[in-house]
């Protein structure tokens, strides 16, 4: 109890129950699977311990086991049985042998025997061997830490079923620096006070913006309280804002960094240093229980839409009829490769599904008048003035370089003078100038290349292409705010859907889901081959039977992968390259059906969350 522990010199300076171990890789835990314990931070001959141990069932509140980490580093004392079960699933929910130290045992006078099961998962630690510290995800479970330590392995995940994270941080932020950035709110970086190696090292790889070093640390290197209490708790205030940079050119460098790029020193620490304001809010997760799913419902895809089938909708004067109807049959079986070049142009709202066949004649005649006046405005620029124009040149270097290596091996764009080149060219200028403040970004020419194989007109392929891009630009732009959002959207699912597969990624540092990006940013592109594309682009633009079946499609990826990701071993970088590996092995057929069954299984989920409504478009 906290009494022998006083007594044995320990003195307890925070305590908190209900906190358990979860010991089975299942989705929802059986009571035989729950450890319950205590947490707490004691202090002993100048270090500080973070402590949990079981309550015996046959006891009461004051029968714990108590593990100690020998003063002297030695391994003086050894437990009588190492535990030896291991779900082969998740390592927050497992001993890791190699990372906990050993332990002895203290004798109060009605504690549990050495040799008890659940005495076994006793741990502590000290605060100097902590390395980062996870938070899980708000919103659909108690909440859970993960404690990381210097060695590079996770202690037993902490389920607090009656809350307390935020109170147990608060003890811990007095003893030590947590550093929280703002692309992953759940992860704290763990530090002494001294935290010049910190903001040195930040300043180093340029992670953050030049004025970051001011608020890393909230005492400065002289030890005055600086001005704002809230640096003192979530900091620094900006990460690198370009997710396509991060994932790409720098994903590796961040990755280093959290790895242990920084190895701070236990000495220095000081216990004066206020605790986080008293205004942040209590995270909600504290008391949502999980969303129990019912089961997954049989799929099946519907043959393509035929051109006969598309003439029975055709009613008087050239109007489609039962357009609902119509979009429903694309959704579940696609278009027939010799339809595509007459019903995209609907799916892309260049024409008007209400229109008449004179109406639609009309509306292509004013845009083609468009589309090339639009093309002479870059046409009629003199070498002399492009020399001048900075911007326009610009973009004429990138999509050169893009066009050239875009879909080379399809046959509609292979060989150095095919015309096919020419038009993807002259139609990402002329996006430009239809779009000024968004122009050219890297990634446009695989977006446009299937709808001008399939168009194979230059007017009617850019106007599609401006339909695509109305619902897609949010990706191409300079804040990333919607490739942010859509990632978070995408955890958020995934969540829901397999709550384990989550808390694998998170525990090998994979749970923002960066390797998604490209996924996501051109819309499976590079992921399915050529003919698999144009099908899943048709299927997505008949916006059914929501607003972000892609999102699903990513999740389904993830669920037909989620076995060998999570009983292979997989560390960060072996996922990423798994991932990068999918590439032109997937079945489009068979994702598409797991995706819709996914969406089936989520909406007919009636404790569904609203967040998670949302984004399914409920």
């Amino acid at each position: 109890s906290a009494a022998a522990m006083e007594v044995a010199g320990y003195r307890v300076v925070f305590e908190k129950g209900g906190v358990y171990l979860h010991t089975s890789a299942k989705k929802y835990q059986d009571p035989d699977s729950l450890i319950a314990g205590v947490i707490r931070v004691v202090e002993k001959d100048n270090d500080v311990l973070l402590h949990w141990a079981p309550i015996e069932e046959a006891g009461d509140s004051t029968q714990i086991l108590f593990s100690k980490k020998d003063s002297s580093g030695g391994d003086s004392c050894t437990s009588e049985e190492e535990p030896t079960f291991d779900p082969g699933y998740e390592p927050d929910w497992a001993v890791i042998s190699t990372v906990r130290p050993q332990s002895c045992h203290l004798e109060p006078t009605r504690g549990a025997e050495p040799s008890s099961p659940q005495g076994s998962w006793a741990f502590s630690v000290s605060l100097g061997e902590l390395k980062s510290i996870r938070r899980s995800k708000p919103g659909l479970s108690w909440a859970y830490l993960v404690l990381v330590t210097q060695a590079g392995g996770s202690l037993p995940a902490l389920h607090f079923h009656r809350g307390g994270t935020r109170a147990l941080l608060r003890v811990l932020s007095r003893y030590l620096l947590l550093a929280s950035s703002p692309q992953d709110s759940r992860l704290y970086l763990v530090f002494p006070h001294d935290s010049s190696a910190l903001s040195n090292s930040f300043h180093h790889l340029q992670l953050f913006d030049q004025d970051s070093s001011n608020v890393v640390s909230g005492v400065d290197r002289e030890g005055q309280e600086r001005v704002g209490r809230d640096h003192l708790w979530l900091c620094p205030q900006r990460f690198l804002q370009d997710p396509y940079a991060t994932t790409f050119s720098s994903f590796s460098r961040v990755t280093n960094f959290f790895r242990g790029a920084l190895q701070p020193h236990p000495e220095g620490a000081s216990p004066d240093l206020p605790p986080p304001p008293d205004d942040e809010p209590e995270p909600g997760f504290e008391v949502i229980s999980c969303v129990e799913l019912g089961p997954r419902p049989a799929v099946e895809r519907a043959p393509p839409v035929t051109e006969e089938e598309w003439a029975r909708h055709v009613g008087p004067e050239g109007r489609l009829q039962h357009v609902s109807e119509l979009k429903s049959r694309i959704f579940s079986g696609g278009l027939n490769p010799g339809l595509r070049r007459e019903a995209w142009k609907f799916l892309l709202g260049y024409l008007s599904w209400e229109g008449s066949t004179e109406e639609h004649k009309a509306h292509v005649r004013r845009k083609t008048d468009e589309y090339f006046r639009m093309k002479l405005q870059w046409k009629s620029v003199s070498p002399e003035q492009e020399r001048r124009n900075s911007l326009l040149h610009g973009y004429r270097s990138l999509i050169e370089r893009d066009v050239s290596r875009t879909d080379r091996t399809n046959k509609f764009y292979e060989g150095p003078e095919n015309p096919g080149l020419g038009l993807l060219n002259d139609i990402l200028l002329t996006y430009c100038m239809y779009h000024f403040d968004l122009g050219y970004v890297q990634g446009m020419s695989d977006l446009l290349s299937p709808i001008l194989y399939v168009i194979q007109n230059e007017v009617d392929a850019f106007w599609c292409f401006c339909g695509f891009m109305e619902v897609v630009q949010g990706n191409f732009e300079e804040s990333q705010e919607t490739m942010k959002r859509q990632l978070g959207q995408l955890l958020l699912l995934l969540r829901v859907l397999d709550p384990p597969l989550c808390d694998f990624l998170d525990s090998q540092d994979s749970g923002s889901l960066c390797f998604c990006f490209r996924w996501l940013l051109i819309w499976f592109k590079r992921e399915f081959p050529f003919p698999d594309v144009l099908r899943l682009w048709e299927v997505l633009w008949t916006g059914l039977p929501g607003p972000n079946l892609h999102l699903l499609v990513a999740c389904a990826i993830l669920d037909m992968e989620r076995d060998t990701l999570m009983l292979s071993g997989f560390g960060s970088n072996e996922i990423l390259k798994h991932i990068n590996e999918l590439t032109m092995k997937l079945s489009v057929e068979d994702v598409l059906t797991r995706a819709e069954a996914l969406y089936l299984q989520l909406t007919a989920c009636p404790e569904l969350p609203h967040n998670v409504q949302e984004v399914l478009g409920l």
